[in-house]
């Protein structure tokens, strides 16, 4: 019998066929954002067993286990490692159309030649098997199997990036393992740590950021300090697009007023956002920089979980807040001045793909190509419908032969298979407006399309 994930999977027509195996399989893999720790990176991680490497941390599996009943004890509770994973395995076969039952035994048949289905009757042989092949299958192993060229990790401003210099001076391993800025501590005045986060950025420059002309010149020293170590990108997590013109005067009011724990307006928190957003955007532009916004998710839903557990452990939506007009506000804020940096916009509600996708076109130029970019399908949307919503929204009204393609977002070394997904659609995609006469059957302009949305496009644009 065939095995479930074959040569062909995904793949409908014979365009699709040829571009994936002679072009878009053969490319290396850029992942400009990941949640990977660059610490286990270097010292090569080894996982204890096959729950280590798959199901510590991941709550795209522990939003799944919930919802069949699973209880917590199994999923983020004290019950051991291996009876964990036999729940997970009980899980599986009523994943039947969702994503992860591909990602599943895509990462069973890459990394360990498993071509079982997981279910119950198979979960002791598969966790044996694999637990075998983890003896040599480092975190290191894990990225050279997977093609990896460049790594971007997600760093907060205070961090000392020590395993990124250690990775840096380390010539045995290929991969670049490069830092990526995340500043949302210092954006987030209406959250509770904020006044915690800014004396902990004050002890690392060494001075008192008693105003916000202080904390500007913090995060600049930062800035420059990621860049020294490679960082050439941001990345911010817009939950909700908050713009609104503010003056210094106004802002330095604001931030006196949070960092003495006074109660800010709506009002206040839009106008200090959209100050230090457009102030980083600058920076980033002097730097050469691309920034990345993610929008439109609504975090931390239960409140009960989020004490019990905390952040990224599965209680998150899509937010289905308006971003048009403060988008675009914001954009054109740093427009304005030619501040505006290389930018890539995420939107994690699908109703937003048209509005970011125009919005974007309105501030390309410059002289570079796809200057402004439409991020990949995120999160809850990295399924098939999603992906090929993406792609054929960008088609539309955008330049897809300019998309810089796919990225993990993921903590997991075992999800670059992503990538592989990601490429089968692509080139099934292109395949299927081939066989309807849209494209034309031309392998010379569709194979050099397809590699450039695999690698060449980001490599260029990232100058990797």
């Amino acid at each position: 019998m065939k095995p479930f994930i074959h040569d062909d999977f995904l793949l409908h027509n014979g365009v699709a066929k040829k571009l994936f195996h002679s072009h878009a399989n053969k490319m290396p893999i850029i992942d400009y954002h990941c949640h990977l720790d660059p610490k286990e990176i270097y010292e090569d991680k080894k996982f204890r067993n096959l729950f280590d490497a798959w199901l510590s941390g991941d709550h795209y599996k522990w939003r799944l286990m919930r919802a069949n009943g699973v209880s917590e004890d199994y999923i983020t509770g004290n019950k051991p490692e291996y009876d964990k994973f036999l729940k997970w395995a009980e899980v599986v076969p009523t994943l039947i159309g969702n994503p992860l039952y591909h990602w599943t035994h895509f990462e069973l048949t890459r990394f360990f030649g498993i071509d079982t289905l997981l279910s119950p009757e198979t979960a002791e042989d598969i966790y044996n098997e694999v637990n075998q092949k983890l003896e040599t299958l480092t975190s290191r192993k894990l990225i050279e199997m997977s093609n990896v060229d460049v790594i971007c990790t997600t760093d907060d401003p205070i961090d000392s990036l020590e395993w990124h210099d250690k990775l840096n001076e380390d010539q045995t391993f290929k991969t670049k393992v490069l830092p990526a800025f995340r500043p949302d501590k210092a954006i987030g005045i209406d959250l509770p740590w904020f006044q915690e986060w800014v004396l902990k950025l004050s002890k690392v420059v060494g001075y008192s950021l008693s105003s916000v002309d202080l904390l500007k010149q913090a995060l600049i020293e930062r800035i420059d300090f990621f860049h020294e170590r490679g960082c050439r990108l941001s990345d911010h997590a817009l939950d909700v697009v908050a713009y609104e013109k503010a003056t210094h005067e106004e802002i330095s009011l604001i931030y006196e007023k949070a960092m003495q724990h006074e109660d800010l307006t709506a009002r206040e928190i839009r106008k200090y956002k959209g100050y230090l957003l457009v102030f980083l955007g600058q920076a980033y532009k002097k730097r050469d920089w691309v920034q990345q916004y993610h929008i439109g998710a609504l975090r931390n839903l239960s409140e009960r979980m989020l004490k019990n557990l905390g952040p990224d452990t599965g209680f998150d939506a899509i937010n289905d807040g308006f971003i048009a007009k403060p988008l675009s506000q914001l954009m054109d804020a740093l427009d304005a001045t030619g501040d505006l940096p290389k930018t890539i916009l995420y939107t994690l509600n699908p109703r937003d793909f048209e509005v970011a996708i125009t919005i974007m076109q309105a501030f390309q130029g410059g002289g570079i190509a796809g200057k402004i970019q439409f991020g990949s399908a995120w999160w809850f949307l990295d399924t098939i419908d999603g992906i090929t919503k993406q792609i054929k929204a960008l088609a539309n009204n955008g330049l897809l032969s300019r998309f810089v393609g796919m990225l993990t977002d993921s903590r997991s070394f075992l999800s670059y298979p992503r990538h592989e997904y990601f490429r089968r659609l692509l080139c099934n995609i292109i395949g299927e407006q081939v066989e309807m006469g849209y494209f034309p059957e031309d392998y010379t302009l569709l194979s050099k399309m397809v590699e450039d949305i695999s690698y060449y496009n980001a490599k260029n644009y990232f100058s990797f």
